[in-house]
């Protein structure tokens, strides 16, 4: 039998080891109690998590805050900075999960996350040791692909995958323009009744067209149908696509409309 005392001292020395730690030092929950740049977003849109975060000139992030609706500074950060030029970076969103803002020219969305109604407000200014505070109003980037479904699901009928490609789930915060060319899902339970489903992309232009493909799914995950289209979206537009998706019919985008409110820049319908 082999001696047990080397496999001892090796588990002993690992036993002693401290975890790696992941975390990034940049990255923070709360904001610092004081310091010299304040930044506050005055009229807060409905979101559930705010991103602030300030790169340097080069494009390495240097601090970022991250916070959820509720926290007690939500929607205001402080930051402790050297004097200098820094490029400043908020985002205001819904989704599962915060970002990855490594690089302010990549900042990317997963489909785990989840895509939702995303804000953005990007600037460039100059710090010195003197305290200022900034307002900070994001504007919207997204466009939105509103899908409804206006005829019966069949009685097996159990979920709803849509899985689109021509946006992007990442996008360049210097332009709030999307730069990768992503194959962006999501699913929906539909047992309860669902019928309309939000998609939400980032756009390479501010106009651009989306394939999408939508499936029934059973319980067991086998397909009842699929049908594809294609969907001409615009930056801060709703596209609403309407139709009996059960029901044989050819796509109609004949009589295309537009409806102005207070919350888009504005809305089309489109029938299939």
């Amino acid at each position: 039998m082999k001696p047990l005392l080397p496999l001892l001292s090796v588990l002993l020395l690992l036993s002693c080891e401290k975890p790696i730690s992941t975390e990034d030092p940049a990255v923070s929950g709360f904001p610092a109690d004081n310091g010299n740049l304040t930044v506050t977003i005055p009229e807060l849109p409905e979101a559930q998590r705010l991103n602030f975060a300030v790169y340097d000139m080069a494009g390495t992030r240097i601090k970022q805050v991250n916070q959820s609706q509720g926290d007690k500074s939500f929607g205001t950060a402080t930051f402790q900075l050297d004097a200098a030029n820094y490029q400043l970076v908020v985002l205001t969103h819904s989704s599962n999960g915060n970002p990855t803002m490594t690089d302010p020219h990549k900042i990317r969305f997963s489909n785990s996350q989840g895509f939702t109604d995303t804000f953005l407000y990007y600037d460039q200014l100059t710090v010195t040791a003197d305290h200022q505070d900034l307002s900070a109003v994001p504007h919207r980037i997204v466009a939105l692909c509103r899908f409804v479904i206006t005829d019966d699901y069949p009685a097996e009928a159990a979920s709803m995958h849509f899985y689109y490609t021509g946006g992007s789930g990442t996008f360049d915060a210097t332009t709030g323009l999307g730069n990768v060319n992503s194959k962006q899902k999501a699913k929906f339970d539909v047992t309860n009744g669902q019928k309309q489903f939000d998609l939400y992309t980032f756009l390479h232009d501010t106009e651009g067209t989306i394939h999408l493909v939508a499936t029934a799914l059973d319980a067991s995950g086998v397909e009842l149908l699929q049908r594809d289209f294609e969907v001409p979206l615009k930056q801060n537009v709703i596209t609403t696509l309407t139709g009996a998706f059960f029901a044989p019919s050819s796509t109609d985008t004949d009589g295309i409309t537009i409806r102005f409110n207070i919350d888009w820049y504005g809305e089309y319908h489109l029938s299939f």
